[in-house]
């Protein structure tokens, strides 16, 4: 009987430890979305680190390096597609599987991943859990405090956008499977092999991740233009952002309807994919080792297909380390910009160059406040903007030096490299493969800083924001 009392207690005192630790969790989810975003990604990545490093994840039966394991880890939850290791040959089909179970998981967010599950488990979306996804769509919310100004997404159509989020995931890549099926069929692919390959190359472009099943890679659909085109749609609504799929789903073609993000994002990102495509086109046209072996369709194709995957996909058909210093770096300046917010892409996002391009044009036409379709842009969200800039340019320079130094490797390569690292892109030189462990480290927290750093910086301007009920005396410093 005696027994029986301990071995009571001492259940009961574990589930109050738990109990503890669940109101603990809750609590700081609540108090902090984004400190919560980072400690769950950073729990993901030691899990998929631990699951990588299992002898069964390795095609060869070995326990994968440590430096690899976490750099796969890394680069699968923050749907990088930069790798150490040869993905298509090195994994088995249990460390495929975890790629692409990765790749879903770290593609939809973990705060709108989280409500999704609390949704499922309890039923109903409270308003905590509310507050908590709607931190994922807009990093404004994510400090807990008030945000006065009208949002991409109101508090009441939170519910609604995880059904758009979970249901859009589904559906997009199931479509985008069915599509690539044939294309894989007719290339020669076996049709048992065309049923895993087909949904893992619909993940990976709807999740602009970019990694490649089979040896090779793209080298076998070089001129398959609908396989090229379906990736390339697949990456386009996967860059976009949930908050854009939400209105497009609700108003469809009625742009009068749009949010002003909404707008932004669609605009900007049309106009840097046909910008981006041309000045490819300009530049790599009479390069023998990438476009200038092509005829006029091919080359004009393979400009548009490379602007695209710049912006955050990461497939590739040409050597990237062949293309001119001047295409790298126009590449690198698309890859920085990235996707759209709350998005399965990168970068500082196109918003933020659409609010900084808008503020640059409202001060060189005099203009008093920032405007765009008609409404007013505040001055929290430019001052957001700025500073997801500056944060991102400095993790970016770091980065690029410490490896730098590290490696000796040519600057041009490691700017590239380290640019794909923090915009999650996945393109990459050659450098990335080769790199010695301490700079696999380093590119490891700058991919893991550019998926997680900018909404946290985001989140702590915004928390910073404080009513003031006094003025200090204005002084103008002499700037420029």
């Amino acid at each position: 009987m005696a027994e029986d009392s301990v071995v009571v207690r001492a259940g009961r005192r574990l589930a109050a430890s738990a109990t503890r630790f669940g109101h603990g969790l809750r609590e700081l989810a609540m108090a902090s979305p984004s400190r919560f975003a980072v400690l769950v990604f950073l729990a993901l990545i030691l899990l998929f680190t631990a699951l990588f490093s299992l002898p069964a994840a390795s095609a060869d039966g070995t326990r994968t390096p440590f430096a690899d394991a976490l750099f796969t880890a890394v680069s699968t939850i923050c749907v990088t597609g930069l790798s150490t290791v040869d993905m298509a040959t090195h994994w088995s089909p249990f460390g495929h599987v975890l790629v692409y179970i990765g790749v879903n998981v770290g593609a939809l967010g973990v705060l709108t991943l989280a409500s999704i599950l609390g949704l499922v488990i309890s039923k109903r979306l409270g308003l905590r859990a509310k507050l908590i996804a709607a931190g994922d769509t807009n990093p404004l919310r994510a400090h807990g405090g008030p945000v006065n100004e009208g949002q991409t997404v109101r508090l009441g159509e939170v519910g609604q956008l995880l059904s758009t989020v979970a249901l859009s995931t589904l559906v997009i890549e199931a479509a985008l499977a069915i599509l690539l099926y044939p294309s894989l069929l007719i290339n020669g692919v076996d049709p048992v092999t065309a049923l895993w390959e087909a949904p893992f190359y619909s993940a990976m472009a709807f999740t602009n991740t970019g990694f490649a099943p089979n040896a090779g890679g793209l080298t076998p659909f070089a001129q398959d233009y609908f396989f090229l085109t379906v990736l390339m749609a697949g990456v386009f609504l996967g860059s976009i952002g949930f908050p854009v799929i939400f209105t497009l789903w609700r108003h469809h073609f009625h742009v009068r309807r749009w949010s002003l993000h909404a707008k932004l994002t669609v605009i900007t990102t049309v106009i840097l994919f046909f910008v981006g495509a041309g000045v490819f086109l300009l530049l790599e046209y009479d390069n023998p080792e990438t476009f200038g072996e092509m005829d006029a369709w091919d080359t004009t194709f393979q400009a548009f297909f490379l602007s695209a995957m710049t912006r955050s996909g990461g497939f590739s058909i040409i050597d990237i380390s062949q293309l001119n210093g001047s295409s790298l770096v126009v590449g690198s300046m698309l890859m920085f910009v990235g996707g759209g917010s709350a998005s399965t892409a990168g970068g500082i996002k196109v918003t933020t160059l659409a609010v900084l391009a808008l503020a640059v044009w409202s001060e060189a036409k005099g203009r008093p406040s920032v405007q765009a379709f008609g409404r007013r842009i505040p001055s929290d969200v430019q001052r957001v903007a700025l500073s997801v800039v500056v944060w991102g340019a400095t993790i970016c320079a770091i980065s690029t030096i410490t490896i730098g130094q590290i490696t000796k490797a040519p600057i041009e390569d490691v700017l590239f490299d380290v640019i794909s690292g923090f915009a999650t892109v996945g393109l990459s030189t050659g450098l990335t493969a080769n790199l010695p462990d301490p700079a696999v480290y380093v590119l490891a927290l700058t991919m893991f800083m550019g998926r997680v750093g900018t909404v946290t910086l985001a989140a702590a301007v915004a928390a910073t924001s404080r009513s003031q009920h006094y003025s200090l005396p204005v002084e103008r410093p002499i700037v420029g």
